[in-house]
């Protein structure tokens, strides 16, 4: 299992930890769990991917009411 874990120190474990501890946290106070479901982390490496994920973010509203499973 070691082989397949996430090595400490890396981005994902940091993050991984982060939203446990905002999970245990939320858990306590009383509040719903507040992650989204089918929803990975993705780290933004460069200005072009940047403009990209901002694009998609700002236009794909408009394209909801195309979408069969909204």
């Amino acid at each position: 299992m070691a082989k397949i874990s996430p090595k400490p120190e890396t981005v994902s474990t940091i993050i991984r930890s982060y939203k446990s501890a905002v999970t245990k946290h939320a858990n306590r106070l009383g509040f719903p769990n507040g992650w989204q479901s089918r929803f990975y982390d993705r780290i933004i490496r460069n200005s072009i991917e940047y403009q990209r994920i901002t694009h998609y973010i700002n236009y794909n509203p408009a394209n909801w009411d195309k979408d069969k499973l909204h």
